[in-house]
């Protein structure tokens, strides 16, 4: 469920940002590139949370 809901996030943060940068520079919004851009933001955010070790880690 949390990579579901990774790649709805990153679908929504990343599309919200590719119509207010398009509409900014005066650009037509494409949705295919922002489908693509969040696929890779998401899969960005899964590796870095899985390379994380899991609880406390001790001080040497």
């Amino acid at each position: 469920m949390r990579y579901i809901m990774t790649l709805f996030w990153a679908f929504a943060l990343v599309a919200m940002l590719n119509y207010v940068a398009g509409s900014i520079a005066n650009v037509e919004f494409n949705f295919s590139a922002g489908i693509i851009v969040a696929v890779v933001a998401a899969l960005l955010v899964i590796f870095i949370g899985e390379a994380l070790p899991e609880g406390e880690i001790a001080d040497h």
